[in-house]
């Protein structure tokens, strides 16, 4: 990949999706991007990126799904999921006479966080029946939320933070994968949505679980995502962020409600 080819698919990256890469992380899109070349059978990145560059959509929709980060697990650095259960969740069973709730999970790649979410909300035991609970699950990469609607995991994936107990309770084992339960799956929906694109049709949501996202883009990109996110927020949601992750000095309009945790409010 020459540097005129990096430019361009850095580039493109950026523009499309926030991911920034600079020229010393240019194997990372060397790597991603083997399959797709394999896949089309073509010599190189580089004649995949030219092919990109003289307008073939289908290719260039399959380069940005390879360069979309797909790291996850159920119930990932899990106190945000105790914090989330005895302090968000119960506080709202008890503030909401409307009895609904709403949940964002924002790059939600395979599903596993939308999932995660909607396990706690039932294990928590505090939604009595009547409570309408939905859980959007939103990410760029098709292929990803191809997974999560499927909702069905391997050994290794479900070993990842999943305790045993939930999985017993939660999942059925169908051939190789373990499936997850009407109970939880009737709780989530996915939609493929751009982070970078306007997130108002979405709605309002009380909780926003937006972790280990944020720290693939640049501080202007940051900004504009987090200034939706606050938008889309309830007077009283809670925002999670990924444990490195900060509203603090990136955007405006933010409280710490716990800051070791990640978690934040409305100011």
């Amino acid at each position: 990949m020459t540097p005129d080819e990096f430019a361009y698919a850095a580039d493109l990256i950026r523009t499309r999706t926030g991911f920034v890469l600079t020229r010393d992380k240019s194997y990372i899109i060397e790597n991603r991007l083997s399959p797709v070349v394999r896949r089309h059978r073509l010599k190189d990145v580089g004649e995949l990126i030219g092919l990109v560059r003289d307008g073939a959509e289908n290719l260039t929709a399959e380069l940005l799904d390879a360069m979309m980060t797909k790291d996850t697990g159920f119930f990932r650095d899990w106190k945000p999921f105790v914090h989330l259960r005895d302090e968000t969740l119960r506080g709202f069973s008890r503030s909401r006479p409307n009895k609904r709730l709403r949940i964002l999970c924002a790059g939600v790649s395979t599903g596993q966080e939308a999932y995660s979410a909607a396990l706690t909300v039932l294990e928590s035991g505090w939604f009595v029946p009547g409570w309408r609970i939905e859980i959007l699950g939103i990410d760029l990469s098709a292929a990803a939320l191809a997974v999560a609607s499927r909702g069905g995991y391997t050994q290794f994936e479900v070993q990842r933070g999943l305790p045993a107990n939930v999985l017993v309770n939660n999942f059925t084992k169908n051939l190789d994968l373990w499936v997850i339960g009407d109970a939880a799956r009737s709780l989530v929906e996915f939609k493929a949505w751009n982070l970078l694109d306007d997130l108002s049709p979405l709605g309002c949501f009380d909780v926003v679980l937006c972790r280990n996202v944020l720290a693939y883009f640049d501080l202007s990109s940051k900004a504009a995502v987090l200034g939706k996110l606050r938008d889309g927020l309830a007077g009283d949601g809670r925002l999670y962020l990924g444990a490195s992750e900060t509203t603090a000095g990136v955007a405006e309009g933010f409280r710490a409600i716990d800051a070791g945790l990640a978690v934040f409010a409305r100011a």
